[in-house]
């Protein structure tokens, strides 16, 4: 018995001993079934919450790591999860996520940006309003990040991703890289410090009719209940007097910047002028280069880049202030719209002027050659022209509809120029020959045949005409405009709505190039289309407009629905990765990376009209935070953050550029601390002067003490 053998007592005793020792460690570090730690069968409390919707929570180990896990319910269908791990060393691990497969075969599926494939996730650079949603008639389930763990150190790079054909939602943690414009992919280098690392989520669940017919609804309230609403009580975003932004944009517009913005010349021996469409940092007065202009020369009155809007913001701040010099350019603005030739009724959204490539100190640069060299023509951003010219683009009815609304907006509520209504029912006059069986009008006419071009031949965009058919009508009092409307708005509640296809210009024919073969088709993985802001707002807006003429309260409930899935893309919290006030913000689309993008000015008197029509403070609240954050990119003191981020790539920036406005932010998907994210130029409709129109008409709409906003 020299030695210890497995037919010795002490040593079979010592066998067994360590045998349950290793078959212990085993089974917390990987559980046998699956590889992977399931929720639903540790904790009989989830399962008892969630089990009638989630067949399964898989967990994945951090390198053989399983975290300790607290589930609490913090209502009827509102589950609480948090997950810690402890950590002694530092680990890494590339990839690491949870997989919560829904027990029911979901109809509708949302999520905040596409993943057409299996190694596309939804980076936390797009968590504006983060969840994922998946529903069928009976059920719904929502999957929110808790976002106050995304702020807590050690800093994490938290994903989601919808996986419609597999049935799964999925949240987790990785590195992320930016591989088209704008899509994410998985990247590797992933390491955990040591210490504490918590994760944790919301499960939402749902039965009732009415939340499943607007399935936005209970998780907006519940993003804006938890960390929105704290945020604006305390003053965010934080901008101050928004009368002092007006200042600084058209201080810098008129004066600084002047030379370079301001346009003024003669068409058939008329005086008119606009601000110029845009400029970049090449044109500042204190650049030390030579300037560069980084479009063709030109003024637009189109979807996006308005200068007859912005114009009216310009009218109401001259006469508030009793400015006569601004009042008079102004009033060259509606010269020049009046001054757009108009075909049986149609016209033009542009001009622009000839450009030429000359070279100086050795350097190539692009230059106008001045307004002499003037002509009409399109929005360059359509499926026929390529970016660069647009005097053979086709009539798009969206900016004619857009440009025809404002005249009319002019005459009600600025000065009855009669011609402003004239020009306007001539279009409205050939606009509804243009609507189809079913209600839509097309997106392109062929400037020259004027017959439909075969794209977006039924979209949303039709709404727009509805809003402009809506004004025709109250100035008019002819019912052929009322009704050319309502046939257009039903169509778009029936085709449009209920399959969420938010396709216009901007979707596809913008700088987001991404899945562009689809236009009209889901993208697969996601049960999605590729999706635009601007189509939801223009719906959400003719509906309100809808109810606002008839009374019938289905168009208001309609008008509620897309409004909430558009205040999706709404930020309702701040991130610690973006180093500028983000609340209130919108994003574009969920085929691209932007904050804070111009568009929230457009959208956020809308807002306010539905906090007043269904007496909804969380609306007003939210409306109130866009219009503040329309002015959260400007280059001026009163923005400090912003300025910082703007000396760090521009550092020859002084008070001569205050009042300088980029559109947006993170516009590529990625920010940092040193100035990523911000960009070179400034669009004077689409920035500053439609931020400042926004501040002027909801003044003028709402009064001065509603803007201080509920403290």
């Amino acid at each position: 018995m020299g030695t210890v053998t497995g037919d010795s007592p002490y040593g079979l005793l010592k066998f067994l001993v360590c045998l349950l020792i290793f078959l212990t460690l085993v089974s917390c570090q990987r559980p046998p079934e699956t590889g992977r730690l399931d929720l639903l069968k540790k904790h009989a409390d989830l399962q008892r919450d969630v089990g009638g919707f989630i067949s399964s929570i898989q967990v994945d180990s951090i390198t053989g790591t399983y975290p300790d896990v607290a589930i609490e319910q913090l209502s009827q269908g509102l589950t609480k999860v948090r997950l810690k791990f402890q950590f002694l060393d530092s680990i890494c691990q590339d990839d690491w996520r949870i997989t919560i497969r829904p027990s029911f075969s979901p109809e509708f599926h949302w999520a905040p940006h596409l993943t057409p494939t299996d190694a596309n996730i939804i980076a936390q650079h797009v968590f504006r309003a983060p969840a994922l949603i998946v529903s069928d008639k009976q059920k719904q389930l929502t999957v929110i990040p808790d976002l106050d763990l995304i702020r807590n150190k050690p800093a994490l790079e938290w994903y989601m991703d919808l996986d419609a054909r597999a049935n799964k939602m999925i949240l987790g943690v990785s590195h992320s890289k930016v591989t088209e414009h704008v899509l994410f992919e998985r990247d590797s280098g992933m390491c955990y410090p040591p210490g504490l690392v918590e994760f944790g989520f919301y499960v939402m669940t749902d039965t009732d009719s009415v939340n499943i017919a607007n399935p936005w609804r209970r998780p907006l309230a519940f993003l804006w209940e938890l960390w929105g609403k704290p945020l604006f009580k305390q003053g965010e975003p934080k901008v101050g007097d928004l009368n002092a932004y007006a200042k600084h944009t058209y201080n810098w517009a008129f004066n600084t910047w002047g030379k370079n913005v301001w346009q003024e010349f003669k068409l058939n021996k008329k005086d008119v002028g606009a601000p110029v469409f845009i400029v970049n940092v090449t044109q500042s007065p204190n650049y030390p280069g030579d300037i560069n202009e980084r479009e063709f020369r030109s003024i637009w009155n189109q979807a996006w880049f308005s200068s007859l809007r912005s114009a009216q913001g310009l009218y109401r701040y001259a006469k508030r202030n009793n400015d006569p010099e601004l009042l008079k350019k102004a009033l060259l603005t509606k010269e020049l719209a009046l001054s757009f030739p108009q075909k049986d009724g149609l016209f033009p959204s542009v001009i622009g002027t000839a450009m030429e490539t000359v070279e100086v100190k050795g350097k190539k640069v692009s230059r106008s050659k001045g307004w002499g060299t003037y002509y009409f023509g399109n929005s360059n951003r359509n499926p026929l022209e390529e970016w660069g010219a647009a005097e053979n683009a086709p009539y798009h009815i969206l900016d004619m509809s857009w440009t025809a609304y404002l005249m009319l907006t002019w005459y009600e509520e600025l000065e009855k120029d009669e011609r402003l209504k004239v020009y306007a029912q001539r279009y409205a006059n050939k606009l509804i020959t243009l609507q189809d069986e079913q209600g839509f009008f097309p997106a392109w006419l062929d400037p020259k045949s004027l017959q439909p071009v075969p794209y977006l031949i039924q979209s949303p965009e039709t709404s727009m005409s509805v809003t402009f058919l809506l004004k025709m009508f109250n100035v008019s009092g002819d019912e052929k405009y009322l009704s050319a409307a309502v046939k257009a708005m039903n169509a778009v509640v029936d085709n449009v709505i209920p399959i969420s296809r938010w396709e216009d210009f901007e979707t596809y024919w913008s700088c987001s190039s991404v899945l562009d073969s689809l236009l009209g088709k889901k993208i697969e993985r996601n049960n999605a289309f590729k999706q635009n802001t601007l189509s939801m707002f223009w719906t959400a807006e003719a509906l309100h407009n809808l109810y606002v003429v008839t009374k019938d309260p289905k168009y208001l409930a309609k008008g509620q629905r897309v409004l909430d899935e558009l205040l999706m893309y709404q930020a309702t919290w701040q991130p610690p990765f973006i180093p500028i006030n983000a609340l209130g913000g919108f994003g574009v689309m969920n085929g691209d990376g932007e904050w804070s993008d111009s568009r929230q000015s457009l959208f956020a008197e809308l807002i306010l009209l539905y906090g007043k029509s269904l007496n909804n403070e969380e609306y007003s609240q939210r409306g109130l935070a866009a219009l503040r954050a329309s002015f959260v990119m400007m280059y001026c003191p009163e923005n400090p953050e912003t300025k910082e981020q703007w000396e760090k790539v521009y550092p020859f920036f002084n008070e001569k550029d205050f009042g300088f406005t980029m559109e947006n932010y993170g516009h590529g998907g990625e920010t940092n601390t040193e100035g990523l994210g911000i960009g070179e130029f400034t669009i004077y409709d689409w920035g500053n002067g439609a931020a400042a129109e926004a501040y002027n008409r909801i003044l003028d709409h709402f009064g001065e003490e509603f803007l201080k906003g509920p403290q």
